[in-house]
């Protein structure tokens, strides 16, 4: 089998590919942005894509965009996701889209080795490999406000928007990273479903949900 993995993290692509090789599967590739997948699908015509969700620049959701993007092109290209958590509205869009194998799983279940290897190798053949958690998510889809998916830091750093803090600032406050800023503000815009646009038009309809929540 002959894979392409797309993931930001050096330490948990060649975790990845390591495991891979371990049970006699060929990496092909291995890449770190959205862009650089659909090049080396288009290169390699892989057996299985292996795709993070959030990947540069932004940090929110262009590794699924990329992979709905290259199942237009091909649409029964095997695909396994795998995210911090769910994305609601582009799972659905993922798990419905072409004829070709799909999966998405949780980075937590790469731990399990034997139960992410049967992943994968059920993925390719064309089957699905779905996270109970994904299925739970999903079943409860449009139950709540969007704003309950939040994590209580995300929550946090939503109010401090709320405030008119730039990133930079809202870093001060809680003692952090820019870039951890950066990657909760991501979180937050894709919880949200707001869609990439004018950075500070989305911030201002993520400040007007979170309004519309208190």
């Amino acid at each position: 089998m002959r894979v392409v993995i797309a993931e930001d993290s050096v330490l948990l692509r060649a975790g990845i590919e390591r495991l891979l090789a371990d049970e006699g599967i060929e990496t092909v590739a291995a890449v770190e942005d959205g862009e650089r997948l659909l090049e080396v699908l288009d290169e390699h015509r892989p057996d299985l894509a292996i795709v993070d969700v959030r990947m540069p620049p932004t940090f929110t959701d262009e590794g699924l965009r990329a992979v709905l993007r290259a199942r237009e092109r091909t649409p029964d290209l095997p695909v396994l996701v795998l995210s911090q958590y769910v994305e609601e509205r582009y799972a659905v869009e993922l798990i419905s889209s072409g004829a070709g194998g799909v999966g998405y799983l949780l980075k937590e279940r790469v731990a399990d080795v034997a139960e992410f290897v049967d992943a994968v190798n059920r993925v390719a053949r064309g089957g699905t490999a779905i996270d109970q958690e994904v299925i739970s998510q999903l079943m409860a889809r449009g139950r709540r406000n969007p704003i309950d998916a939040l994590t209580p830091r995300e929550r946090e750093v939503l109010g401090l928007m709320a405030q008119g803090m730039s990133n930079a600032a809202i870093a001060k406050s809680l003692t952090v990273s820019d870039g951890a800023v950066e990657k909760h503000v991501g979180n937050i815009f894709a919880k949200l479903g707001l869609e990439p646009s004018q950075e500070e038009h989305r911030r201002v309809r993520a400040v007007l949900a979170y309004l519309e929540r208190r």
